[in-house]
C-alpha cells in the first residue's frame, strides 16, 4: 500500500502493512522506519485486499456498513481505516495500532476525518477490552499476519456481535514461494529496531485448512474463502493471498472457494525458493 520500504529490506509493493505484538504495546517498535518516507494522504479509489492492491474484491466484503461500528485491525497510517470511514459510511472506525510510529501517522493524517478514531494498543487486549463493540473487523496484511491468532481470534470473536462479520487477508504462501505452513507456527523474519540496528519478528503463513479450523475453533463460521493469485508484473514475484470472511456462530456453513487471477498478458511470473522466513 506504499512506496516506502519494509522494515527488513525487500519492497513490500502496495500494502499499508501494520503490526500488532502478543504484549500491550511493549518492546521496540519495529515498525518506526516503515512509511516514514511516505507522509502524505492517500485517495483511494477502491478498497484492496490483494498484495498488491490492484485485483480481486473489494469493499463487498465488508458488506453494508451505514450505521455501523468497524475496527481494522492493525490499521497503520490509516489510509484503508479513511477510506471505511468516509466512502463506505461506517458510523464510526476505529483504527487500532500498537506501533507508536505508525499510530502517530494516522493521527497526523487523518484526525480529522469524522467517525474515525486512532487507537494506540495491542489489537487483542483492546478487543477483550471491548465486548460485543463492533460490528465487522479487518485486518488487511496486519494484525492477524503478526500476531498469534490463538489470540487475536478468540478475542475478535468476544469483541464482535452475534453474527458480526470478520474479513481478513493475509500470505497463501511465503513471498519466495515456499509453501504455508500446516500448523499454526510462526517464522522469524527480520526487521529493524529503532536504533536501525537489526532484530526479529514473528509471522504467520498459514495454509487454509490451519486457518479454517482456527476460526471454527475459535467461534467463527467462515462465509467465504477466497485465493487471489498475482504472478506479478515487471521482475515482481508471484504472490498469493489468501481472503477470508466469517461470522461469529450461530450456525454451521462451509467456505465458498474462488481464485481471481491477473490475465498472463498482464503479468510475467517470477520464480522463488523457500524462504527461511517472510
Amino acid at each position: 500500500m506504499n512506496a516506502a520500504r519494509p522494515p527488513y529490506g525487500s519492497s513490500w509493493a502496495g500494502q499499508d502493512v501494520a503490526v500488532t505484538s502478543t504484549s500491550r504495546t511493549s518492546g521496540p517498535d519495529r515498525w518506526q522506519h516503515y512509511g516514514a518516507s511516505s507522509r502524505g494522504r492517500r485517495s483511494l479509489s477502491r478498497l484492496h485486499w490483494d498484495w498488491y492492491q490492484r485485483i480481486g474484491p473489494g469493499a463487498e466484503l465488508l458488506g453494508d456498513l451505514a450505521g455501523r461500528t468497524v475496527a481494522e485491525l492493525g490499521a497503520g497510517a490509516g489510509h484503508q481505516a479513511a477510506y471505511v470511514a468516509t466512502e463506505l459510511k461506517a458510523a464510526r472506525v476505529i483504527a487500532i495500532d500498537s506501533s507508536t510510529a505508525q499510530h502517530s501517522r494516522g493521527r497526523d493524517l487523518y484526525e480529522d476525518v469524522p467517525g474515525l478514531d486512532f487507537v494506540h494498543d495491542d489489537a487483542a487486549a483492546y478487543l477483550r477490552d471491548h465486548p460485543s463493540s463492533l460490528d465487522v473487523a479487518y485486518s488487511i496484511f496486519g494484525a492477524l499476519d503478526f500476531s498469534d491468532p490463538q489470540t487475536l481470534l478468540p478475542a475478535a470473536a468476544v469483541a464482535l456481535r452475534p453474527g458480526g462479520t470478520l474479513v481478513f487477508s493475509t500470505l497463501a504462501h511465503y513471498r519466495t514461494g515456499a509453501p504455508p505452513e500446516t500448523e499454526c507456527h510462526p517464522a522469524d523474519i527480520p526487521t529493524r529496531r529503532p536504533d536501525g540496528r537489526p532484530g526479529t519478528m514473528q509471522r504467520w503463513v498459514l495454509g487454509v485448512s490451519v486457518w479454517t479450523e482456527l476460526l471454527d475453533e475459535h467461534g467463527f463460521d467462515v462465509m467465504h474463502g477466497d485465493t487471489v493469485h498475482d504472478p506479478g508484473r515487471d521482475g515482481e514475484a508471484p504472490v498469493a493471498t489468501t481472503l477470508f470472511r466469517a461470522r461469529t456462530k450461530r450456525g454451521s456453513g462451509a467456505p465458498h472457494l474462488l481464485s481471481y487471477e491477473v490475465p498472463d498478458s498482464e503479468a510475467r511470473p517470477a520464480g522463488g525458493n523457500r524462504p527461511t522466513a517472510g
